[in-house]
């Protein structure tokens, strides 16, 4: 399981024109679900993700999670953040997982951070998404379970 977040000032995604997510300060995360993956690496992504320090502290260190700042979050699925890279140059699919598992694991994600966290907006799992950001920073960082 791969998460790219993003520290952001604001961050949008649109399907069609409609604004189906968007946030103010916080984090933005492209999630990529791989075959192996299940709902403990579920689990432990959201907690690194909502503790995971990225935001600067009153010495300008970054000591402070989302969560510290009560910033929000905002979730894309990304299938091609599970993609194999390693040789050619065309990304091979065979390690992602297959989209209608994917989509069961996805929606247990959005859940659980839900139920974590109060402030959670999503795009739309397979569907064609236009993201708009303003990374802070820049500050991205690819976590891994």
């Amino acid at each position: 399981m791969k998460a790219l977040v993003q520290r952001v000032s604001s961050a949008k995604v649109e399907i069609d024109g409609k604004i189906t997510g968007a946030i103010e300060q916080g984090v933005l995360v492209f999630l990529g679900l791989e075959k192996a993956d299940e709902k403990p690496q579920v689990d432990k992504i959201i907690k690194k993700i909502l503790s995971y320090r990225i935001f600067a502290d009153e010495e300008e260190k970054m000591n402070l999670s989302v969560k510290d700042i009560g910033g929000a979050v905002l979730v894309v699925s990304q299938f091609t953040l599970a993609a194999d890279t390693k040789s050619g140059s065309r990304a091979g699919f065979s390690t992602a997982k297959p989209p209608a598992a994917a989509k069961v694991l996805y929606d247990y994600f959005l859940t659980q951070l839900k139920n974590s966290y109060p402030l959670v907006e999503s795009g739309i799992f397979g569907a064609d998404m236009q993201v708009s950001l303003c990374n802070d920073g820049p500050v991205t960082f690819l976590l891994e379970c």
